[in-house]
């Protein structure tokens, strides 16, 4: 009885709890079934969505609920405070405290090794960082936690520019702060989002606290739609592909053909979308079952025609999140502001540090000066500076909240780079505003071809693979043997090519057949359940494989 109570209650490392996992549909399955009974008194219903939320991060990442636990107290009473501050100055003084204590715990789980290493690195020290947590965690409790270990507790991330987003919010007026605790911390918690979002603004959901719970026929339709979709996305395609090919190769670039290296670039553009965009689907889907909307979080982004609009279409709950801010509190495309050059002194900061070299400094400062000495000689290259700067700076800002790796400031950097290029271009392209299906055609193509290419660096995990990757694709013109190597990986290659083409197809295509679902009769809806079920289980990998997006 107890061993049981344990595989329900406790924590195994090992299977944490996910949506590809069966375990999790059984814990949804009980969680819904007690729902059902409580979901008419507002106050409780709220109250076990928060407890239930409690658990499931429990079973996701143990321990580390007292950091979300932590997060959601403080930023409860510090909404308070800046609702209550009597003057401006007052309550910006409690928003830098509640943005200063969340950015801390992320920085602190998030670039310790990166900060230490550096320092040791510079002084020729050999400094180890301390888990704090743990060590509190073995004197409180007398376990026996490793403390020169730090992990990355799951959807930190996330919670935590949602926590910070709610201080703003309040400062803003745009919603007034939660009274009740547990109402503030289910908004915090809300299980289906809560691990890799998407990233729910407070003047969005905190409405939905207080109303009634309302579930359709189409909107029950609608939920099981997303949910199947989103299984189908991450089990049948992403991680098919995954185990079966593109891990391979970015593993071990050099030991495959440039077509092979070029195939798993653009195999990973699929997959990354299936992942995550599969995420947010399931998790969508399971809110609404519960009677919450969550945002939109993907619309069809290798549809995008230009990196600007791939950035409206992509990950939008993050991409909205930056943009209201950090990049609108910059100057957005006015100017640059005194904020705007803290964020590119932050910046600098950390290129300097991850090189480890006085060189790139001075590289880096060279840079300013001729970008100071251009802007004072030309008054069209400091208007141009002025309009385009705070978007490198976002996005470089954007690239190292993934991670502190020169990898991801590459990536981040590009893709700013695509933004300030296309913005350039739309002035003298004589195609920009051309509906015609070939100019169409060609700058989907376009756009697609630089997306995949940044996710080299993305993807890469050191910048010696992205360079084979690079060398493999560019250099390696040997293409005697594509046949053969589509002959063996016939069956990844076509379901890459389904998964394009679904992609592609024309939206009023997909609310058809999607529309046809939600319409059919239930034993309909049944029946292409347990089909599949099925389906998805003759995929099912042996071995757990994780949201691309936990790990950030």
């Amino acid at each position: 009885m107890i061993e049981t109570l344990q595989n329900i209650f406790g924590y195994s490392e090992t299977s944490p709890l996910i949506f590809t996992r069966l375990a999790f549909w059984i814990f949804f399955g009980v969680a819904l079934l007690v729902y059902s009974i409580l979901y008419k008194h507002r106050g409780v219903r709220n109250a076990y969505l928060f407890f239930i939320s409690l658990l499931f991060y429990y079973k996701t990442s143990g321990l580390f609920l007292f950091i979300l636990v932590f997060s959601t107290l403080s930023d409860f009473f510090i909404g308070k405070r800046i609702y209550k501050g009597k003057t401006i100055t007052n309550k910006k003084i409690w928003v830098a405290l509640s943005i200063a204590i969340n950015l801390s715990l992320l920085s602190f789980f998030k670039y310790s090794y990166f900060f230490t290493d550096t320092i040791n690195g510079f002084l020729g020290t050999n400094f180890v960082p301390i888990n704090i947590f743990a060590d509190l965690t073995n004197i409180l409790t007398d376990s026996h936690f490793e403390i020169n270990k730090i992990l990355l507790p799951v959807g930190i991330s996330f919670y935590t520019f949602q926590t910070i987003s709610y201080s703003l919010d309040v400062f803003r007026e745009k919603v007034k702060p939660v009274n009740n605790i547990l109402d503030f911390g289910f908004y915090v918690s809300f299980f289906p989002q809560l691990v890799a979002g998407p990233i729910v603004r407070a003047s969005e959901f905190i409405p939905q606290l207080y109303r009634k719970y309302s579930l359709s026929k189409q909107q029950f339709g609608h939920a099981l739609f997303l949910i199947l979709n989103g299984l189908i996305k991450k089990i049948i395609i992403g991680d098919y592909i995954a185990v079966n090919f593109i891990d391979r190769v970015f593993s071990n670039p050099v030991s495959f053909s440039g077509f092979e290296n070029i195939m798993a670039v653009y195999g990973y553009s699929l997959q990354v979308y299936a992942d995550f965009s599969g995420y947010t689907d399931i998790a969508i889907g399971i809110a609404l079952l519960m009677g919450f909307k969550l945002p939109l979080n993907f619309n069809s982004p290798y549809k995008a025609r230009n990196v600007g609009d791939f950035w409206k279409r992509w990950h939008i709950s993050l991409s909205t999140w930056l943009k209201d801010y950090l990049y609108i509190p910059m100057g957005g495309n006015r100017k640059g502001s005194f904020f705007t050059y803290i964020s590119l002194f932050f910046i600098a900061g950390f290129i300097f540090l991850l090189s480890g070299s006085i060189w790139v400094l001075a590289i880096i400062l060279g840079f300013v000066g001729i970008f100071l000495l251009l802007s004072y000689l030309f008054k069209s290259f400091r208007s141009w500076v002025n309009t385009n700067i705070n978007i490198m700076a976002t996005m470089l800002l954007g690239g190292l909240w993934h991670g502190a790796s020169w990898q991801f400031v590459v990536w981040g950097g590009l893709n700013g780079l695509g933004i300030v290029v296309y913005k350039l271009w739309r002035k003298i392209s004589p195609w920009e505003k051309s509906n015609k299906s070939i100019a169409k055609f060609w700058s989907i193509f376009i756009t697609f071809n630089f997306i995949s290419f940044t996710r080299i660096w993305f993807r890469g995990e050191s910048p010696e693979i992205s360079n084979n990757i690079l060398r493999k694709i560019f250099l390696d013109h040997d293409y005697s043997q594509v046949l053969q190597i589509i002959t063996n990986y016939w069956f990844v290659f076509s379901l890459m090519l389904v998964g394009f083409i679904i992609h592609w197809l024309p939206s009023n295509f997909k609310e058809f057949y999607r529309g046809w679902f939600i319409k059919t009769p239930m034993y309909i809806k049944v029946l292409i359940s347990a089909e599949v079920i099925f389906l998805l289980y003759q995929f099912q990998s042996s071995e757990i494989y994780p949201f691309i997006y936990f790990q950030f």
